[in-house]
């Protein structure tokens, strides 16, 4: 019983430093593009970056 001491003000206190995360997470502006994450997987930017430099490279020869 004596152990209550002791883990009730740190179960009190993790819950509170759980509750300050999520509240400056929320004011910072974490949650306000949710769909912009699973967008941004199905951009082919790299795909554009390399053709954009293989445009940029002589084909043969007579380029140079």
């Amino acid at each position: 019983m004596n152990v209550l001491i002791y883990l009730l003000p740190i179960a009190l206190s993790l819950g509170l430093m759980g509750l300050i995360a999520f509240l400056w997470s929320l004011r910072s502006g974490q949650y306000e593009d949710l769909e912009g994450a699973a967008l941004r997987i199905l951009d082919d930017d790299d795909l554009r970056d390399e053709n954009a430099d293989e445009a940029d490279k002589p084909r043969n020869r007579d380029d140079l």
